[in-house]
């Protein structure tokens, strides 16, 4: 997913850019993070005040989860290196998070991570004040069930988790996850499912007939179960590199987030033809990531600047076309290619978006869902 953006977008993204200097000078900042320095002249306005900017902003985030031309044009802009440090999934954020990592900026946690982050106490509550693009975000996408009074994350994007088919192999792909968890012999060994507690685990559940948050152990059993069954003809558990082998072959279905999927079928973004998403009739996950600042950030003022520019309308553009998904700043959808916001993958009509299913909080069951896993993940490794 996530593959460099074309070099005349890029190009028209800088030079549209209001007020876009020559390189400034990087503000003085000495060891306590965010104080002051000597005012630097001619900054774009979305750079907030220079005195108060450091030198340098920690990003943890998913991999390939942001354009590098961007980082490159906050730090030539505003004068902050943004220092990438990346997670495989939302439980080794959380658990890097409770094992005392820290001097993390910003964080890029999932829809139900930040409700478990918010009542854990984890999350600073935001100055909108220094987010004022908050209000280019879709209703759709604010004041979720995850933080209904939308005091500690700002959206980021948005997408769903079906799977992707190499249709050059698979001509005909049946909008179900019968072609997953039942595959045709033909197809054993080249099939790849996210390496995620909760999404596969979800996928099984609506396959079954459940919800994608029950809390039912037998039902938990059962999907446990029927991933068992379904891991001989599983190639790999991949979240980051699931892309990767659908485009060479080595895998013709592939369980993914809507970026990973989209793009792979994508040549100009180093995709192939043929690769195309399907979102299954028995319905799929949807999910939001958000920008979030954790308790403890050492430069928060900086990381606040740093949210409000990456939705920039033309910098969140930029972005979520080189990322793949869908967007939530209605204004950058100026400036986003119509094929793109014409694609049911990425923006789902009202029809598909009603069997999509949101990851919740499942509380004390997170334990069971814990056991379920480790269960699942120790009979796979023991070739059962």
């Amino acid at each position: 997913m996530k593959k460099l953006f074309t070099l005349l977008f890029v190009l028209s993204m800088l030079l549209s850019a209001c007020g876009s200097p020559s390189t400034p000078v990087a503000p003085p900042v000495d060891a306590g993070g965010d104080t002051g320095g000597e005012p630097v002249a001619e900054l774009p306005e979305y750079c907030g005040d220079p005195a108060q900017l450091s030198a340098e902003l920690l990003l943890y985030t998913w991999v390939e989860y942001i354009d590098p031309e961007l980082k490159d044009r906050f730090e030539v802009d505003c004068g902050v290196k943004v220092i990438e440090t990346n997670f495989d999934s939302n439980e080794t954020l959380l658990a890097t998070l409770q094992a005392g990592g820290t001097g993390y900026d910003v964080i890029v946690p999932s829809d139900y991570m930040v409700q478990i982050m918010i009542d854990e106490g984890m999350l600073q509550e935001l100055d909108f004040s220094l987010i004022p693009n908050i209000a280019n975000m879709n209703p759709q996408n604010v004041n979720q069930y995850f933080d209904p009074e939308q005091k500690y994350t700002v959206p980021y994007f948005f997408g769903t988790s079906g799977f992707a088919v190499d249709t050059n192999v698979i001509a005909e792909p049946v909008a179900s996850w019968s072609m997953v968890f039942e595959p045709d012999p033909a197809w054993c060994g080249k099939i790849s499912m996210l390496d995620d507690q909760r999404e596969t685990l979800g996928a099984a559940l609506m396959y079954l007939g459940y919800g994608i948050n029950d809390t039912d152990p037998a039902h938990l059993e059962e999907a446990k179960n029927l991933l068992i069954a379904q891991s001989e003809c599983v190639k790999a558990y991949d979240s980051q590199t699931n892309d990767d082998l659908i485009i060479q072959g080595e895998t013709v279905i592939g369980h993914m987030w809507t970026g990973d999927a989209i793009l792979a079928g994508l040549p100009d973004y180093g995709g192939r033809e043929g690769i195309v998403y399907v979102i299954p009739e028995e319905g799929c996950t949807i999910w939001q990531d958000n920008l979030a600042i954790p308790v403890g950030a050492p430069n928060t003022y900086t990381a606040h600047i740093f949210i409000n520019f990456l939705h920039q309308p033309e910098v969140a553009a930029q972005n979520a076309e080189w990322v793949g998904y869908g967007t939530p700043n209605e204004a950058a959808k100026e400036f986003i290619d119509p094929e793109i916001l014409a694609d049911e993958g990425i923006y789902p009509p009202p029809e598909v978006a009603a069997r999509l299913q949101w990851i919740e909080d499942v509380g004390d069951a997170l334990e069971l869902y814990d056991r379920i896993w480790t269960e699942f993940k120790a009979a796979v490794g023991s070739g059962n």
